[in-house]
């Protein structure tokens, strides 16, 4: 047997590197985000967070779609959505409507909401650890456990999304959105079933009505951004209510 080590690849592809260098551009948008709204620049703060939730879609699905999957990049993507999902709208809302009427108060619903979402994160690797160990049984892919952390960022920031359309009404109590962004944090690290979506099985011949659909989705998000936001926010808190009571049915037991 030889001795000699055992050669690397000293190359690789250049689109090899994509799957992390989208992570890293929804890293570098959270931060900026995070910029905008310490400048007061809030509706570019919150499109660049809305930015950094569709790049954290299309980075595992690249790694997946390339067979790039990597611990690193798991790590990475996982310390983005930290950043992107718990500090940038934590600290954008904080200085929209706490900095000056509720410090304090304000502050702890802040930190409340972002440990929170450190638990989530960190509950949801180590189930994909065990999940990925031999003999453990993986959860249900059709559900989440609480409500994810990109779903927690942007139902955490629709406060803002209401005096953005309606900017002529009075301002919004702030004591009621330190509940509500309270109230958000817990959703993320409860026990509440809530759709994944990612076993969405749709049928061939319905196939041109959901792409229409999409394509009537995005045109409303371009044009009423931040109404069609509070729409998608309602009907995400029914999908989140019908899940709850689907799973209840479904697990009690049958006579």
């Amino acid at each position: 047997m030889s001795d000699e080590p055992v050669k690397r690849h000293s190359h690789m592809r250049i689109i090899d590197l994509l799957p992390n260098l989208i992570t890293m551009a929804a890293i570098v948008a959270g931060l900026t985000a995070i910029r905008f709204g310490f400048e007061q620049a809030f509706e570019r703060a919150v499109q660049l967070i809305l930015l950094a939730a569709v790049l954290d879609g299309l980075d595992g699905r690249m790694a997946r779609l390339l067979k790039r999957q990597s611990l690193t990049g798991a790590e990475l993507d996982s310390l983005a959505d930290f950043g992107n999902f718990g500090l940038a709208p934590a600290l954008i809302v904080y200085v929209a409507f706490f900095q000056e009427g509720l410090p304090s108060a304000g502050w702890i619903a802040v930190l409340v909401y972002v440990v929170c979402c450190v638990l989530r994160l960190a509950r949801f690797n180590v189930m994909n650890k065990t999940a990925s160990a031999e003999g453990a049984v993986k959860p249900d892919n059709a559900f989440f456990e609480g409500v994810p952390s990109p779903a927690g960022a942007i139902l955490v920031m629709v406060p803002m999304y209401v005096t953005f359309l309606f900017p002529e009404m009075g301002p919004v109590p702030p004591m009621a959105i330190a509940a509500y962004m309270v109230v958000i944090g817990l959703l993320m690290i409860s026990k509440i079933p809530t759709y994944s979506f990612k076993t969405l099985v749709i049928s061939r011949d319905r196939a041109k009505f959901y792409l229409l659909a999409v394509m009537v989705l995005i045109a409303a998000l371009l044009t009423y951004l931040w109404a069609t936001l509070l729409v998608l926010g309602g009907i995400y808190t029914v999908s989140v209510i019908w899940a709850l009571l689907s799973r209840g049915k479904s697990s009690k037991p049958k006579p």
